[in-house]
This record gives structure tokens, C-alpha cells and sequence, in this order.
């Protein structure tokens, strides 16, 4: 068997020291902007939509089941012009029937119940009215768009241009919630099945 000199063991172990000490160590930042200005949000109606009892029959055995829409309003008021985004949380993620959309939560059975979808209309900004427009990539490019999510980013922008956020101190606009149930043959519905949706409106900085 093949034995190494102290010389040239030394010589491999020195080699291996640079590796193993550059693997030991890594880095950490800790950034952010504190800013001056403030905004608070309102929903009407306690930002609360009750669709009552809906009875099995009356729901698609092979396709989505969209409920009459509701309306609520958002009020936003910042403490001067400010740049900001909307998005949201999903606090029923992992049981929407549509991926963008947020969750009703489940059966019993633990089939998800369906997904409801909010879109923003008549949207104003100081007293003038503005364009809608969502970002997919955190904010770095902007296109004309209604929907409020937890998968995009959304900003108020002036008519004619809808790729560059604006700032605004006040902003109003209707919210159109969309609610879904899914197909009903997927469905355990022997029992009551609660619909449960919640998510939380976040504001976000640009």
C-alpha cells in the first residue's frame, strides 16, 4: 500500500485551509427606508361579504360556480403624496381552485371549497380620476391591469400612462369581489360546508 511523506501530508492539509475557511464564514445585510408619510385603509361594511346559505343542487356538477358578485368600497388617505402598492395575504392559501385568486378554506372532507377574485373599478386619486396598473415582478414593470392579489403588486398611475406609478395623498375606488365554488361532483356536501375566505390588505412603499 502507497504511503504519503510528512512532507507531502503537511502539503495537503495546508492546501485545504483557505477552502475550509471561506466556507465558514457568510455574509448578512439588513436594509430598508423609513419613511415620513403614512397611509391608512378603510373597507365598507367591516370589509365583510356574507353570500347566506346556497344549497347544493343549485351548484355546477361540472364546472365553477360563480356567485352574485359584491361591491365594496376601499378608502386610502396618506399622510401627503405617497408612492405606494397594494397587494394582499392569502389567509386560506393552499385552497384556492384558482391560483391568483384567494381560498374559501375546505370541507370537511378537506376539498377545497372554491376561490374568490377581487378587481378594482372607478378608481379615483385626489379628486381625479386615475388608471389602475400591476406589477408580476415586485416592481419593476407595470402594465394596465384591475386585479388585487397576493401574487402581484398593484398602483394607481395617470391615464395616459400606465407603466410609472403616481404618488397620491387620497385614493378611492370599488372593489368587485368575484366569488367561486368549485364543481360540485369534486365535493364531499353531505353536510354543511362553511365558506371561509379572509385576506388581509397590505400596503406596500415603492
Amino acid at each position: 500500500m502507497d504511503r504519503y511523506s510528512p512532507a507531502m501530508l503537511a502539503s495537503l492539509l495546508l492546501a485545504n485551509v483557505p477552502t475550509a475557511l471561506a466556507a465558514s464564514q457568510a455574509e448578512l445585510s439588513v436594509t430598508g427606508v423609513i419613511t415620513p408619510k403614512a397611509c391608512t385603509l378603510e373597507l365598507s361594511d367591516g370589509g365583510t361579504i356574507d353570500h347566506g346559505k346556497v344549497t347544493a343542487r343549485d351548484l355546477n356538477q361540472d364546472r365553477h360556480t360563480l356567485l352574485p358578485p359584491h361591491t365594496l368600497h376601499l378608502s386610502m388617505r396618506c399622510e401627503g403624496p405617497t408612492f405606494f402598492a397594494l397587494t394582499t395575504i392569502d389567509n386560506r392559501d393552499g385552497t384556492a381552485v384558482i391560483p391568483n385568486h384567494h381560498g374559501l378554506g375546505t370541507t370537511p372532507n378537506g376539498e377545497n371549497l372554491g376561490s374568490v377574485s377581487l378587481t378594482l373599478s372607478n378608481p379615483v386619486a385626489d379628486n381625479t380620476a386615475v388608471r389602475t396598473i400591476i406589477s408580476l415582478d415586485g416592481g419593476t414593470t407595470w402594465a394596465a391591469g384591475t386585479q388585487l392579489g397576493h401574487l402581484n403588486l398593484l398602483a394607481v398611475a395617470a391615464q395616459d400612462n400606465t407603466t410609472q406609478p403616481m404618488a397620491v395623498a387620497a385614493f378611492d375606488s370599488d372593489i368587485v369581489l368575484y366569488t367561486r365554488i368549485a364543481r360540485a361532483d369534486g365535493l364531499t356536501l353531505t353536510d354543511e360546508a362553511p365558506v371561509n375566505g379572509h385576506a388581509t390588505l397590505e400596503v406596500r412603499y415603492l
